[in-house]
């Protein structure tokens, strides 16, 4: 997985391109909880993700609760109908701030 960090003004936006599951979702746990202290309000720009296993989960929960207690905002945006699907199933819809792309 490659993480892009793109910083404009109090805002961090995470671009991932491939897959986050075992092998890259301690990666993205590296770049993402120390960047939820980093700026105000944290984008995960999901457009070219492709797959989210369970451990890429746990990481974007992490992530969510880190945020909350640092009063920061985490937005995921560009999430794929088939992602979407993922986060429906096991709930984290009604968690996590999610922006899907257009059907």
């Amino acid at each position: 997985m490659n993480i892009e960090k793109l910083q404009e003004g109090e805002v961090l936006t995470l671009v991932l391109d491939g897959k986050l599951d075992t092998q890259t979702a301690p990666q993205l746990e590296a770049v993402l909880l120390p960047a939820l202290g980093e700026a105000k309000k944290t984008v995960l720009d999901f457009t070219k993700v492709s797959y989210v296993s369970s451990a890429g989960l746990r990481v974007l929960l992490q992530g969510q609760k880190k945020s909350v207690r640092g009063n920061v905002s985490m937005t995921i945006t560009g999430v794929a109908p088939s992602i979407m699907e993922i986060f429906e199933l096991v709930g984290f819809a009604d968690v996590l701030n999610i922006l899907t792309v257009p059907k």
